[in-house]
Parts: C-alpha cells; sequence; structure tokens
C-alpha cells in the first residue's frame, strides 16, 4: 500500500470546471466563478509556451486538479516509464491538488488507442491493477484518484462488481476515487441497473472528486436505448439528480463540470458550474 510523506492536500468542496484555452480570459476575469480547475496532464507534458504560461497564471488565483487519460491503468502491461516522467514533472511543478486516473486500458503492445476501454472485474485483473496502481504513485509521489468508467458491455468472466472492486483497489494501495455520477447514469442505464443502488454500493469515504458531464444518447441495433460518454453537452437532468443523491450520501465533495467537446461559450459553462454550486449549497456535512 502507498504511504506518502508528502503533505497532504485537497480540493475544496466546492464547484470546479475543465479548464479549455478558450476560456482562460473568462476564467481570469470572473475569478468567483469557480473554486478550482482541471487540466489533462497529457496536454501539458511539453516544455514552455503559452499553455504553461496560461497554466502558471490559473495557479495563482484556482486550486488545480491533474487529470491523466494515457497511463492505461488497466494495461496488460506496466505502465510507461517514459510516461510516467513525464507526469511526474507535471506534477513536481504545480503541485495539483488532486492527481487522478480511469480504471481502464488503452494501450496494446506499441500501440495507443484512442479510447478508454473497460476491463472484467477478477481476481486475476483486481492484482494486476492493484500492482499498476502502486507503480504509479511510487513513480510520482502521489495518492492518485481513480475513476469509474463508463460502460457498454459487461463481461461474462467478471465475478466482482465494479463497486467492490473498486473498494478492493482503494484498500489494497491506498489509493482514492474519482466517482464520475454521468458515468454511473450512463452505465445503469446501458446495463439495465439502478444507478443510486450503484451510488448506495459505493465506497464514498474514498472518494476525493466528483465529475458531472453531458453524453449522447442513440439506440443499439436491437433499439434499445444507448447512451455515449461525449462530454459535449449540458448536464441533462436525471445526472443532477443523481449528483444530488449522491451528496445527501457522501457530504460535500469537490464536484466538476465536465466540457471537452463541442466547448461553449463561457456563460454556457458558467451556468453549469453555478448549477454544480447550487447542488452542494443544499446539503450539510454528515
Amino acid at each position: 500500500m502507498y504511504h506518502s510523506s508528502a503533505p497532504s492536500t485537497r480540493l475544496p468542496n466546492a464547484a470546479g470546471v475543465g479548464y479549455k484555452p478558450q476560456h482562460f480570459t473568462d476564467l481570469t476575469r470572473d475569478p468567483g466563478a469557480v473554486a478550482w480547475v482541471e487540466i489533462h496532464a497529457e496536454n501539458y507534458m511539453g516544455d514552455g509556451g503559452r499553455p504553461h504560461a496560461q497554466l502558471r497564471a490559473l495557479t495563482e488565483i484556482f486550486a488545480l486538479s491533474v487529470h491523466g487519460v494515457g497511463l492505461s491503468i488497466g494495461g496488460e502491461a506496466p505502465p510507461d516509464k517514459a510516461h510516467m516522467a513525464r507526469l511526474r514533472k507535471l506534477i513536481e511543478t504545480y503541485a495539483p491538488q488532486s492527481f487522478s486516473e480511469h480504471l481502464a486500458w488503452s494501450t496494446h503492445g506499441a500501440e495507443f488507442l484512442n479510447d478508454l476501454l473497460p476491463l472484467p472485474y477478477t481476481d486475476a485483473t483486481l492484482v494486476r491493477v492493484a500492482g499498476h496502481i502502486d507503480t504509479v504513485q511510487q513513480s510520482v509521489g502521489r495518492q492518485m484518484l481513480l475513476e469509474n468508467p463508463s460502460s457498454y458491455l459487461a463481461f461474462t468472466e467478471s465475478t466482482l462488481s465494479e463497486t467492490d472492486f473498486l473498494a478492493e483497489l482503494v484498500h489494497r494501495t491506498g489509493c482514492g476515487l474519482l466517482l464520475d455520477v454521468n458515468n454511473v447514469f450512463i452505465s445503469s442505464t446501458n446495463l439495465g441497473l439502478d444507478p443510486r443502488t450503484y451510488i448506495d454500493s459505493f465506497p464514498l469515504d474514498a472518494v476525493g472528486e466528483i465529475h458531472v458531464g453531458g453524453h449522447d444518447e442513440d439506440m443499439d441495433e436491437h433499439g434499445a436505448r444507448l447512451l455515449i460518454d461525449s462530454h459535449g453537452a449540458q448536464v441533462v437532468d436525471p445526472v443532477w439528480a443523481l449528483l444530488d443523491h449522491t451528496l445527501a450520501r457522501s457530504g460535500p465533495r469537490p464536484v466538476l463540470v465536465e466540457w471537452d467537446t463541442d466547448v461553449p461559450d463561457w456563460e454556457v459553462l458558467r451556468d453549469e458550474a453555478d448549477r454544480a454550486a447550487a447542488a452542494l449549497a443544499c446539503i450539510r456535512t454528515p
């Protein structure tokens, strides 16, 4: 299990947004709109230039979360050493209040797949993923939060529920969890499950960050409803309701609005952040 001697920091229990460069001026002119911002780690692994100049300016105003998408924690191979070195440099440079990755895989051999793919929940997978988490946490010198995935199918070989799998990873590695409420809604809809039952079984004590975001809706080849994680639209009312249910059980947590494609004007994103802040304002610490 990972133990850190570094001082512990955390995000404020307030609303944040995924940072996009087109919103830089709006954020710096309207610093009270959100308390923190999140970046995708892989966008800041180069040296210097405008991205880093803007990020340095933002960290003077806002708390920072670094969210990785390329470690392939669920892959067969160990995490790439060069990628971890770049990640460690980024974290050492900006000292973010939170660092997270996905419970997914995106590599096969030397090939990188532009997707976050699910994995079966078995004892063998548990051992492998726990080892990868240990490797990453030791490499970057930080606790990692692990995000629950969006699922479009279930594996017949799974012997553990997703929530039990995540709870055991926390127990074995000392990692924390990032609870993506939109992903819960997507997976539950696609697999015919009850999203509130999922939340009720989730190890909420380990949650260091919550995400909400938009999704697309389609139909599968049998005419059944199919939700697709897109981060390209406003958060729908059922997801806001599921966030309310989650916060009522967990107490205040940092809540991020994700919007990564078809990025809107700042006013639209701020309205979404205001709604997340309103959800937090309606609850009390348990």
